[in-house]
């Protein structure tokens, strides 16, 4: 189960000074409970001290006009949220400390071009409101659910959270069970909406036939990998489910782990994230003969990035908002300038006109045809 807290500037409980370091200064991963912390109540604390005072009328009034960020609902409920949103933050190494000072520039920098989204986020026009993703592995019984949920919300003293997205549901639990249990939770107040993350087109179907044939809550919209090379779900499955049942798009990796970034064009650089062992797999996936086709095609694509006047990475996030379905495509970043760049392709949506989008489907040979394809 994914949880998205929300963190409100009236019931917010900072932690006091020198809390958290002392606590990561002693015990043991430090790197992953670093990536942790960005997902909890003290970073968000911390900067939006820094936010408040400075911003007290509606976020979209006081930072489109300068950034051109467009807002679109989450599916076809009625929370409004940024186009662009902040991902994963990917730190390779380094202390507490400067993962800290690293992740506050990078979300005051996606705060003040008018993100409203941090992973599942969103900003309400009476006031500041921001949401951050937590993960557990724990399944998707009622049990792990609500106990999870709760004891989420006591550790990060929060009173409700905005939207929890649930992992692909295992086997052994009944689907009726996970859309009862995110009814209870929305109906108690701790949860406001609820979305899948990885699920096929028939769970999130399953899902809201059980909702409605025992008047539960159906989920809004589903967390999907979606990029040049990964089209076939969101281009294919997902609009159908949209236009019958309200089902957005809430789009991750828009650079595919950073291969549609360029850097691997000539190999695997010593300081890239694909020649870290972990990511082994990455690695041979570029190296691979389908890889190095991808790098020829990305080579062609960058000549329409440059007729545009963008870069390649800006034309890759813009070519994912084309796509009606998609509410909102987060970012991943490792520093401010990766992510001011990757902001940037806000500029391009309005020069993503049909020629340029034939275009690219042309070099990337692979667009999957739709039921409405064969109906003409």
């Amino acid at each position: 189960m994914q949880v998205s807290f929300a963190c409100t500037d009236h019931g917010l409980k900072a932690p006091r000074n020198g809390e958290h370091s002392k606590q990561n200064a002693t015990s043991p991963n430090t790197a992953s409970q670093a990536r942790a912390r960005f997902r909890t109540v003290a970073l968000i604390a911390r900067s939006l001290g820094s936010f408040t005072h400075r911003y007290h009328h509606n976020l979209k009034e006081s930072t489109a006009k300068l950034t051109g960020m467009k807002y679109r609902n989450l599916g076809k409920s009625g929370l409004r949220v940024s186009c662009l949103g902040l991902g994963e933050l990917k730190f390779k190494s380094g202390n507490f400390s400067c993962f800290c000072q690293v992740a506050e520039q990078l979300m005051t920098i996606a705060y003040e071009s008018g993100v409203n989204l941090f992973d599942t986020a969103e900003v309400y026009s009476g006031g500041n409101t921001f949401l951050v993703l937590a993960e557990t592995e724990r399944g998707l019984n009622r049990k792990h659910i609500i106990e999870g949920l709760k004891g989420s919300l006591q550790r990060m003293q929060l009173e409700y959270v905005d939207v929890v997205f649930a992992n692909r549901p295992d086997s052994n639990t009944p689907m009726e069970e996970i859309v009862r249990a995110m009814t209870h939770v929305i109906n108690q107040g701790m949860a406001m909406y609820w979305g899948t993350s990885r699920w096929s087109a028939m769970e999130i179907m399953e899902a809201y036939s059980v909702a409605r044939q025992f008047n539960l809550i159906p989920p809004v919209c589903e967390q999907a990998e979606y990029h040049f090379f990964q089209r076939e779900k969101v281009e294919t499955q997902l609009p159908e489910l949209y236009h019958k049942i309200g089902v957005g798009v809430v789009s991750w990796s828009p650079l595919a782990c950073g291969i549609i970034t360029g850097k691997y064009e000539n190999g695997v650089p010593e300081s890239s994230r694909a020649s870290m062992k972990p990511y082994q797999w990455l690695r041979e996936k570029i190296m691979s003969e389908d890889g190095r086709k991808q790098q020829a095609k990305l080579k062609e694509l960058a000549h329409i990035s440059e007729k545009l006047g963008c870069t390649l990475p800006q034309l890759a996030i813009a070519w994912c908002l084309r796509n009606e379905g998609v509410s909102s495509v987060l970012l991943g970043s490792s520093n401010p300038s990766q992510l001011t760049e990757n902001l940037g392709a806000i500029q391009v949506i309005p020069k993503m006109t049909a020629g340029i989008a034939s275009e690219v489907d042309h070099i990337l040979g692979n667009r999957p045809h739709s039921k409405r394809d064969y109906h003409h």
